[in-house]
């Protein structure tokens, strides 16, 4: 069977230590998992469950390199996150079944167009547009699991041409890594090429052509951005 015109392949992330990559398949995101995110954009925490957002595998984009400006927004938002990389089928697992499902972690960018949104979030509208963004999924290297420390006490950070801008801690997660993939894998079947991207702390903000974005998570690879002008 051939296809109508060509399809692309599957993006990859790179992974610490291996020659072979990381195909991405799926994106899932967590909204709202840090309290003071949460305040400073005017809304509750959900500590019932958490909730999810999506964005196509093909938004994704390395790291250390630059992206065009977005059309249809005049406030681009950075978000700082941890990601997890799934490395082995899970489905309606509990906490310690889920840990066992994960490859590795990364630093990732959930770059967002803010007006779209809240317009959208104000109209109880679905988020698409403000978040669907093309080149808006940012990842950096993977660090396979077994390489990295319990997750707890890591600072997560975010500079705008150097100046910082987001600095907190992993601990401020309200729902923890297992607990984000147990909760998940009750609606999916979560398999490896599936990145959960698992929320941004406080100090979110605007950035213009220009501009460049650091951040980083002690103990694994840093990310970097550079916002080209608008096409």
């Amino acid at each position: 069977m051939t296809n109508l015109f060509p399809s692309p392949a599957w993006p990859t992330v790179p992974v610490k230590g291996e020659s072979a990559e990381y195909p991405v398949h799926r994106i899932f995101c967590v909204g709202r998992n840090y309290a003071a995110h949460a305040a400073e954009m005017g809304v509750e925490v959900d500590r019932e469950a958490p909730f999810y957002f999506t964005k196509s595998a093909l938004m994704t984009q390395a790291t250390d390199t630059t992206i065009p400006y977005p059309p249809g927004t005049e406030n681009f938002h950075y978000e700082m996150e941890l990601v997890i990389a799934i490395g082995a089928p899970v489905f309606k697992a509990d906490t310690a079944e889920a840990a066992k499902a994960i490859y590795g972690f990364a630093c990732g960018l959930d770059m967002t167009r803010r007006d779209l949104q809240l317009a959208a979030r104000a109209k109880q509208r679905p988020w698409d547009l403000g978040k669907d963004v093309e080149q808006s999924a940012v990842f950096a290297a993977i660090t396979k699991a077994a390489d990295f420390d319990a997750i707890g006490p890591q600072s997560i950070h975010l500079e705008v041409n150097g100046e910082t801008k987001q600095d907190a801690k992993l601990d401020d997660l309200i729902w923890k890594i297992d607990e984000i993939v147990s909760h998940l894998s009750g609606f999916y079947h979560l398999q490896p090429g599936d990145l959960i991207m698992t929320g941004t702390p406080a100090g979110v903000g605007a950035v213009v052509a220009g501009d460049v974005i650091t951040g980083g998570i002690d103990g694994l690879d840093p990310i970097k951005l550079t916002i080209g002008a608008a096409e």
